[in-house]
């Protein structure tokens, strides 16, 4: 807080474009950082915890959903991937041990039905699909360090043990389960979550009011699991932990549904109905229900039941809000009940469509993550998912947008401007240019050596502060945020070019030389601080920025945030060091991709020329 005190905007600051963006960032981190300050001791987040007793950093573990291998993957996988590898990425910045668990959901009778459709057996289809998954991510740099498939033995047995545990403190009783069951949801319903409707011959059909996926009516006796009995719990963990989910708007919702009664939730299938999954312990008549198959997998990769507690204790969910009532209702419940700690926090994030339209493939609108980041390259889709996603509602996804983003802000503004200051013409001796305080002096004044102006002063202080802003929102999962600020920096940046010339500056007089090599030094130092900044966003972009300008691979981590120390009369390691070799461009613009509008009227343009 006092560091954000003394960032002073006065009412000149507030007309520069882009600006009053990072004030009303500042303002609401301000407003964040009090409300966190008063907040119970339960909601500190995991990157609070004091340091381990042996002065090793402590421990951070993320997830995604384990991704169902009935098809392959689309874009909306890709971006639970993202997310959390970006999490990933910005704690090991930070000096955590983190690890990251990905993989995929192999057991149910979707898969056992996709399986025979396909004349393959199940755990063939399952490896050939898991593949995809596992082929997409290395391509996309997702940077897990687990890839869980529930098919490995050690996943069973943790899933047995779990089951046993329950069992053992009687929450699993057999009776008899009669309602709504959705095969394509691997979801059972109650009587208000189905409505009517007509299929493709015009019969009369049973759907889920939440996905439109038909659903039948099924009676057969099963195992079931006290979940009405941790109705109350649930609620005060959620009262007690305002940030256990997060965005707020998906912890309201979690919290409107324990508004009415659970009924007790089936945990099995007869095995002569599903054959593939793992089978209930003691009892080979059944088969355990796939979702608490499917949710243990986080317990599997800490460690469960061996030595898990470290990773556990430090656990964090990247969820899609289709399957938020099975993290923030039943998965805690079934933890309660085990006697486990609860996650850390459920970040809950919304769909990509298109068109408007959720994805489908019988709709023929499923975005190929693969192609597109071949397309667009790996940085290129990486950044818009993470600039365009936004966890509170839908986003849609169009080709030309990418383009448009991608060109604008990687390209042309951050590539544009580091490419404009290590030019030659500028700093023909290719060095990190010295600062000069008389030029560019800690405290504004008319001096006759002054050549800064106001203007300049505000762009300092957003720049300084922007770690704090983007710490704020890689926290919370509004990367989109971070992005924002990081943006509008960059833009400032610009015009702190714009504003000196320093192409028109006369080289031959010491006072122009010496702010000429002040502003490309000032410029150094803002591009430093994004490209560390942008790491967990744009790996590969990143690395190439700070490479060039002279940054070791030692001096890009959150700690080495240290803007401008010459500024502040303090020694700066860049000062007189070679920049690194030029590579080329930073981010190679795009081309438009050509809409059937386009073609169409080239094809008329065409037509209508003389022979």
């Amino acid at each position: 807080m006092t560091g954000l005190k003394r960032c002073s905007f006065n009412s000149q600051a507030m007309r520069i474009p882009g600006l009053c963006i990072i004030i009303k960032q500042l303002k609401t981190l301000q407003r964040l950082q009090t409300c966190a300050f008063f907040s119970t001791m339960r909601c500190i987040s995991s990157d609070t915890r004091p340091t381990r007793r042996d002065g090793r950093s402590h421990y951070y573990y993320i997830t995604t959903p384990i991704f169902y291998v009935n098809a392959s993957p689309h874009i909306g996988h890709l971006y639970s991937a993202v997310t959390a590898d970006c999490l990933h990425r910005y704690k090991l910045l930070k000096g955590f041990d983190s690890k990251f668990a990905t993989g995929t959901d192999e057991h149910g009778l979707k898969i056992q039905q996709a399986a025979d459709a396909a004349g393959e057996d199940p755990l063939s289809f399952c490896t050939d699909v898991s593949e995809r998954f596992k082929h997409l991510f290395r391509c996309c740099d997702i940077q897990y360090t687990d890839y869980i498939r529930t098919t490995e033995q050690r996943h069973r047995r943790a899933v047995e043990h779990f089951w046993s545990l329950l069992k053992s403190k009687g929450l699993i009783y057999k009776g008899s389960y009669e309602g709504w069951y959705s095969t394509q949801d691997e979801s059972f319903l109650t009587p208000l979550q189905v409505g009517d409707a007509l299929d493709s011959s015009g019969e009369k059909i049973k759907i889920s009011l939440e996905t439109g996926h038909k659903v039948e009516w099924m009676q057969e006796e099963n195992y079931m699991f006290r979940l009405s009995d941790f109705r109350s719990q649930l609620l005060n963990w959620l009262n007690g932990n305002p940030r256990a989910v997060q965005p707020e708007r998906f912890h309201r919702t979690v919290v409107q549904w324990l508004q009415e009664d659970l009924p007790d939730l089936s945990v099995s299938r007869q095995r002569d109905r599903l054959q593939w999954g793992i089978p209930v312990p003691g009892d080979p008549d059944h088969t355990i229900y796939v979702w608490l198959d499917a949710l243990v997998n986080y317990l599997t990769v800490a460690g469960f039941p061996d030595q898990y507690e470290q990773w556990w204790n430090a656990a964090h969910h990247v969820v899609g809000k289709d399957i938020l009532k099975f993290h923030a209702i039943y998965w805690p419940a079934l933890l309660l009940g085990a006697g486990l700690p609860l996650p850390q926090t459920i970040y809950v994030h919304s769909h990509w469509t298109v068109g408007g339209k959720k994805m489908s493939k019988s709709v023929g609108n499923v975005v190929d993550p693969l192609e597109r980041s071949q397309r667009f390259t790996t940085d290129g889709i990486r950044y818009f998912l993470l600039r365009q996603g936004v966890p509170d509602s839908d986003c849609d996804y169009y080709d030309e947008k990418v383009v448009k983003l991608l060109n604008a802000e990687l390209a042309d503004s951050l590539g544009g401007l580091l490419n404009r200051c290590t030019a030659p013409f500028l700093n023909p001796a290719q060095l990190y240019p010295p600062f000069c305080s008389d030029a560019f002096p800690s405290q504004q004044y008319t001096g006759a050596t002054c050549r800064a102006v106001a203007e300049d002063y505000n762009m300092l202080d957003a720049v300084k502060a922007l770690p704090a802003v983007v710490e704020q929102y890689y926290e919370s999962m509004h990367v989109y945020k971070a992005l924002e600020a990081i943006s509008s920096c960059v833009r400032l940046t610009h015009g702190f070019i714009q504003r000196h010339t320093p192409w028109k500056l006369d080289k031959d007089k010491i006072e122009d030389q010496r702010w000429l090599d002040t502003v490309i030094h000032v410029t150094f130092e803002c591009l430093r601080m994004y490209g560390v900044l942008l790491q967990p966003i744009v790996p590969k972009t990143a690395n190439k920025l700070l490479s060039r300008l002279g940054v070791g691979t030692e001096e890009r981590s959150w700690a080495t945030l240290n803007f401008l120390p010459k500024y502040r009369s303090m020694d700066c390691p860049f000062e007189g060091r070679p920049l690194g070799p030029d590579t080329g461009v930073l981010f190679r613009r795009l081309e438009r991709p050509r809409t059937q509008k386009t073609r169409n009227l080239r094809k008329a343009n065409k037509a209508e020329k003389p022979l």
